[in-house]
């Protein structure tokens, strides 16, 4: 059971949080979920370049909700979250190519509007994308999808979190973290993810 902290969210957030604050949150939740994958994947260092969301306070309890929360996700479709970069039919030694291709699937993703499945789908591929350029042998490349992450919540996504009161309303996602539970609106947007699928077909098909 993960369990928020109230007083600290009464002390922190009982502001709107600016669009600064809330790119520089997603930044290090994206900089955490990725050294999570690599991990996982025998390929983390033994802490990021930049430090973890996770070293204080409620960021990092939100960083552990979404990295759990992935999790779930990339069990319900794990194709979808394996070998983005070869589904994407890209090389990862490009910046411009990782750049626009996280950018096209995560402005498909949201097509159709915001829920915090769909945030949750977006860290699951950048997870994955950063994976598939650390085997390759490109590391700075994780910076730029840091970057692209910060970019797009900066464009797209601040007006909704600050309507939420931020990133810490993920937390409320979550009521119970048995392995045998799923949430039913993770489920749905596990399903939804076909949309990611079809951004793929785009990106490929999109004039160069």
């Amino acid at each position: 059971m993960l369990r928020r902290s109230s007083v600290f969210a009464a002390e922190v957030f009982d502001r709107s949080p600016t669009d600064k604050e809330l790119v520089s949150q997603a930044k290090a939740l994206c900089r955490d979920y990725i050294h999570s994958r690599l991990h996982r994947a025998g390929l983390g260092l033994t802490k990021p370049e930049h430090g973890r969301a996770a070293s204080g306070g409620s960021l990092g309890e939100i960083s552990t909700v979404l990295i759990w929360l992935g999790d779930e996700l990339e069990y319900l479709r794990p194709n979808v979250y394996r070998n983005v970069a070869r589904q994407l039919n890209i090389t990862v030694a490009s910046e411009s190519l990782v750049s626009d291709a996280f950018l096209a699937v995560a402005a498909d993703i949201f097509s159709t509007g915001v829920t915090w499945g769909k945030v949750v789908s977006l860290y699951a591929v950048a997870g994955s994308l950063a994976v598939d350029c650390v085997k390759h042998g490109h590391l700075a490349m994780v910076h730029t999808i840091v970057d692209c992450m910060g970019e797009f919540v900066r464009k797209s996504l601040a007006s909704w979190l600050k309507r939420r009161g931020g990133w810490v309303d993920i937390t409320k996602c979550v009521v119970n973290t048995d392995t045998s539970f799923r949430s039913h609106w993770l489920v749905a947007a596990a399903f939804t993810c076909g949309h990611y699928l079809k951004a793929i077909v785009l990106y490929l098909l999109r004039d160069k």
